[in-house]
């Protein structure tokens, strides 16, 4: 009666000890399995043997001394109803037969109650862990949205004076005997008040107010059209372009223009990441419905942290005068307004890759995601 009961303390320990580990604020799996593990053998009816494993999603956690024995006891977690793993403990040593082999039929109660609730634990970090990216990708949209706002204001506020500066360098421009000096400082003054404008629709397009004029646009054409100017610098630059287009793909609803212009970029970007040569691959074909466009380079790539800024307007890390940090950002600010979505994958040293997908149809939502 007494083992009994010293049998059933130590069960009722190992437990409790597991449920304090999880309840731990700010605990990993990596950090909760290998002490999980570290509490199992102590729980069975012959400590001293006994050698305990957790596999969980393709990954081992044991003790330096553990081995497999001549006898095991397991139990699969599962999650969702899904097996992702499986808890085990293994006796080294032969031992008198049980209710299991030498296991008691108690530790087959504690086994299946340690991978249930190492089922549980799982489950609740996995969803701690999708609900930080969700409130993370709410605060990036709420950001953007923000600075969106703030473009339009500066934009609108920047036009009309702008528009002065043009027009009155044109009127001193028809000055007659102008010198020639001035008449060339008034061009660079033309020059420089056109850039300014078109910075200015860059940030109208980000901050949406220029609505897309929307006809049936066939996405391949739009790809041939943005890389008719470019494909002489491609092959200049050294950079090979593959065309793996989709001859099947269906029309979609959006602004032709714009959809160039989102091209244009994104091939821009791609050529600047590799000064060196490299290759450049644009992708079309459908996904459910969708119309997806890719776009790859086999460039510098991005960190996770540069990554994260990609759709801030003027952020970039090209030297100054080499970029405006708009690309990218008027890239999603067009895609969005097509009720569209923009991914954008990149590694340091192995490239980026930038997935857009367009509707067949007409549609309300707008959205935007970043991914590594």
């Amino acid at each position: 009666m007494l083992a009994a009961l010293e049998e059933r303390v130590k069960e009722l320990t190992c437990l409790l000890r597991m449920a304090d580990i999880a309840a731990e604020p700010g605990i990993s799996m990596e950090e909760i399995l290998p002490q999980v593990v570290w509490l199992l053998a102590p729980a069975w009816q012959y400590p001293s043997i006994a050698r305990a494993r957790i596999e969980l999603d393709g990954r081992t956690y044991a003790l330096p001394e553990f081995r497999e024995g001549v006898a095991r006891q397991r139990a699969d977690i599962r999650v969702q109803r899904v097996v992702r793993g499986c808890v085990e403990v293994h006796y080294l040593e032969e031992r008198p037969e049980m209710d299991e082999g030498p296991f008691l039929r108690e530790e087959r109660s504690l086994i299946n109650a340690v991978a249930r609730q190492v089922a549980t634990i799982a489950e609740r970090k996995q969803e701690e862990l999708e609900r930080a990216l969700l409130q993370e990708q709410l605060r990036h949209a709420d950001r953007l949205a923000t600075i969106g706002l703030l473009a339009a204001g500066v934009a609108h506020e920047l036009n009309e004076p702008l528009g002065n500066i043009l027009g009155f360098a044109e009127l001193a421009g028809k000055c007659d005997g102008l010198p020639e000096m001035t008449g060339r400082d008034l061009g660079k003054i033309k020059t420089a008040a056109l850039h300014a404008r078109e910075i200015i629709k860059k940030l109208l397009v980000f901050a949406r107010q220029m609505p897309p004029e929307k006809r049936l646009v066939d996405i391949n054409q739009v790809v041939r059209d943005g890389l008719f100017f470019l494909e002489a610098r491609c092959a200049k630059s050294g950079i090979r372009v593959n065309y793996a287009l989709d001859s099947e793909l269906p029309l979609v609803p959006a602004d032709a223009a714009q959809l160039n212009q989102v091209v244009v970029n994104l091939v821009v970007n791609a050529l600047q990441a590799m000064p060196e040569g490299g290759v450049l691959c644009l992708r079309t074909g459908t996904c459910e419905d969708t119309v997806l466009l890719e776009v790859e380079d086999t460039g510098a790539g991005m960190s996770a942290e540069v990554l994260e800024k990609v759709f801030v307007p003027f952020f970039t890390t090209k030297d100054v005068g080499e970029g405006t940090g708009l690309g990218l950002p008027v890239v999603h600010g067009i895609i969005s307004s097509h009720n569209g979505t923009v991914q954008v994958h990149s590694e340091i040293g192995r490239g980026t890759r930038v997935e857009i997908l367009l509707p067949l149809t007409q549609g309300k939502t707008e959205h935007e995601s970043i991914s590594q």
